[in-house]
């Protein structure tokens, strides 16, 4: 059934999801970034523990890695609540602009998807490029067995990807009835 708008039922609906999940994504970065800027200590600690190197095997021939000085520690961990922020930011906006588009034309909604692409690749290269990337394979975090977070970064950047995929998804053709 039209909406007067040209969508269908199944699309206006499809286009609320995809808005929520964005959403979603948005309120999720927001609160982690709002638990490290309120207990700035305990993650402080995570982040020098990974950059330090200090947990890793013994004997680890690649310890020149390591960076030791508390600036590091303190600019690495404002890089990342920034980057936890940008993409609660850019994804809450974009969410915003996606649920207010969701009744418009194809061209007005695929239009809307530029903040929450933008906040949804953020995400992913903080959680994938910073943490899976970076912290895991050249601080080698995967050695520690207390400072090590990889699954939970895994779990961050496929929900990141899937909510971007799924935001994407052509719109495809409206059902016709057939008389």
């Amino acid at each position: 059934m039209a909406h007067g708008f040209g969508n269908t039922d199944a699309t206006a609906t499809r286009r609320a999801a995809q808005a929520l999940f964005v959403a979603a994504v948005a309120l999720f970065s927001l609160l982690v970034a709002l638990n490290n800027i309120t207990d700035y200590g305990s993650n402080l600690a995570f982040v020098r523990h990974v950059l330090s190197m200090d947990t890793t095997l013994e004997g680890n021939n690649l310890m020149w890695r390591a960076l030791e000085a508390p600036w590091m520690h303190h600019l690495s961990y404002a890089v990342i609540i920034a980057a936890e922020v940008a993409t609660g930011a850019f994804c809450a906006v974009g969410a915003w602009r996606l649920w207010q588009s969701r009744h418009r034309g194809a061209a007005a909604f695929a239009a809307a998807k530029g903040l929450a692409t933008v906040g949804l690749t953020i995400g992913i290269l903080l959680w994938f490029t910073g943490f899976l990337t970076i912290a895991a394979e050249w601080f080698l975090m995967w050695q520690s067995q207390e400072w090590n977070s990889q699954q939970p970064a895994f779990r961050f950047v496929m929900v990141l990807f899937a909510t971007l995929i799924f935001l994407h998804l052509p719109e495809g053709e409206a059902p016709t009835e057939r008389g």
